[in-house]
This record gives structure tokens, sequence and C-alpha cells, in this order.
């Protein structure tokens, strides 16, 4: 009994370790597929590979489930020899991944429970997990499901409508503000808006050789003509005196020599001053 129990055993190993091996290949070949042939690889082709996986271990998993199949639970590994040294048969046999049982490897790789701080963390997983109570839980179930499907969504959406989108969002946005720019273009043809100020050239009133500054009339521009013959009208008073204070000089003279006279000339009604308005 004992001696079939053994032999039921070895054959289960040998036919689990042949499934594994399998799984590492097909493992293999695809990786090496991602690394060097990512160029030519179809999402078909990748679809396929993750197939054959799918396909082995499924199995594996009726190999372990099978009645014929030991329970390998009830199965204990206890190390006989730990040396320091390099085991060749040992490192053939682990495809050099374990080139010495020793010491400091045996309790990672014979472990038959997580790490200490694993499962640690595991406990404390399941008491937050045991307080929520079945309310709170339904509901953070709901916003994970409203997350995921909009994520999927916005994933399946075609990259075209995403850039017609985007470029909708870019036409439909405003650059400029309206008020803004009336604004400017009152100030600027108009004067809309800017404070009243002197401009440059005028002299306050009461100075000397200026009259009276009028707002928002015509102003009175100051301009030097020589070599006149004759008198201008609007001609007064400073004229004259100009002449009466030179000695020595005859009106007939005036046509002889140059002398300078100032006459006042009107500006253009026109030609208003746009800060006057």
């Amino acid at each position: 009994m004992q001696q079939r129990e053994e032999k039921q055993l070895e054959a289960s190993v040998e036919s689990l370790a042949s499934r594994v091996a399998h799984v590492k290949n097909a493992l293999l070949s695809f990786i090496y597929k991602l690394e060097n042939e990512y160029e030519r690889l179809t999402w078909p082709q990748v679809l396929d590979n993750f197939a054959l996986l799918s396909g082995q271990l499924n199995t594996i998993n009726k190999l372990l489930k099978n009645e014929k199949t030991p329970s390998f639970r009830n199965q204990v590994i206890i190390p006989l020899l730990l040396s320091p040294d390099r085991d060749e048969d040992l490192a053939k046999l682990t495809e050099q991944r374990v080139p010495v049982f020793s010491h400091e490897i045996v309790p990672d790789y014979l472990r038959t429970k997580p790490d200490p701080e694993v499962e640690e963390q595991e406990k404390q997983l399941s008491a937050e997990a045991t307080r929520i109570g079945p309310e709170v839980a339904q509901k953070q179930i709901q916003t994970l499901n409203k997350l995921c499907s909009s994520l999927l969504e916005k994933l399946n959406n075609p990259r075209d409508d995403r850039d017609a989108e985007s470029a909708a969002m870019r036409q439909n946005k405003p650059s400029f503000n309206p008020a803004d720019t009336n604004a400017l273009v009152g100030a600027v043809a108009f004067g809309k808006g800017l404070s009243k100020c002197r401009p440059p050239g005028q002299v306050a009133p009461g100075h000397p050789g200026q009259g009276p500054m009028m707002s928002g009339g015509p102003t009175l521009q100051q301009v030097t003509i020589g070599g006149g013959s004759s008198q201008q009208a609007g001609m007064g008073g400073p004229v004259a005196s100009q002449q009466q204070g030179q000695p020595g000089r005859r009106p007939g003279d005036l046509g002889k020599m140059p002398s300078s006279i100032k006459t006042n000339i009107k500006s253009a009604s026109g030609s208003m001053h746009p800060y006057n308005r």
C-alpha cells in the first residue's frame, strides 16, 4: 500500500513538472517575441499566446484537482543536507538558479507560509474588510464600477473623435475680450476714458504774449513771417508799436529790408484736439 502511494506520488510529481515545463517554454517564447519581434507581432498573435498560457494553466489546475493525484498539502519536505559549497547537480537541475543549498536560501525556497511582514499586512487588510458594513461596501463597489466604465469608454473611443473634440474646444474658446477691444479702440480713436490734460506747447492763461485760451474752441498759433510788404488783416497794436519803436526807419523801407512780423493765424476749426472733446 505504501509503495503504491509512493509510485502514485512520483508519477504525479513527474506529470506536474512536465506541465510546468510546458508553461515555462511558452512564457519564454512569448517574452522572446515581445522583445525581438514586436515590430511584426500583431494583436491576434498576442491573443493566441495568452490563450495558450491560459489553457496550460487550466490543465495544471485540473491535474491538481484530479482524484488520482495525491494531496501535496500533506507532503512535508525536509532538507537532509545543507552545505555552503556549490552543488553542480543542483545548479544543473535548477538551470543555474540555485547553485548552493545553504542555510541562507533554504527558508526562502522551502517556505510554506508568506513572510511575517506580508502575513501581518494580510491580517490588517482582512480586519479592515470585516469592519466595513455592507452598505459602505456596496457604495464603494458602485463607485469603482463607475470609474472603470468611464475609463473603458474613453479607451474605446477612436483617436479621431478625441482629436476632433479637442480641436472643437480650441476653436470655441475665445481668445480675446470684446469689451477690452472696444474700450481700446474708443480710447485711441475718440479719447474715451482718458483724463483731460493740457497738450504740450500751450501756455496757461495770463502768460505774456498769449491771450486767454478757451476750452473747446479754436486755438491760436503764433507764427513769424519775414519780408512782408503790407499789413495783414487783424494786425493790431503790436505791429504798430514795433514799427514806432525803431527810429530812423520810414514806412517805405518795409519793402527794402526784411522785417519780422508776428501775426496770429486762427487754426482750422475741424482740427480740434481729441483731448479737448
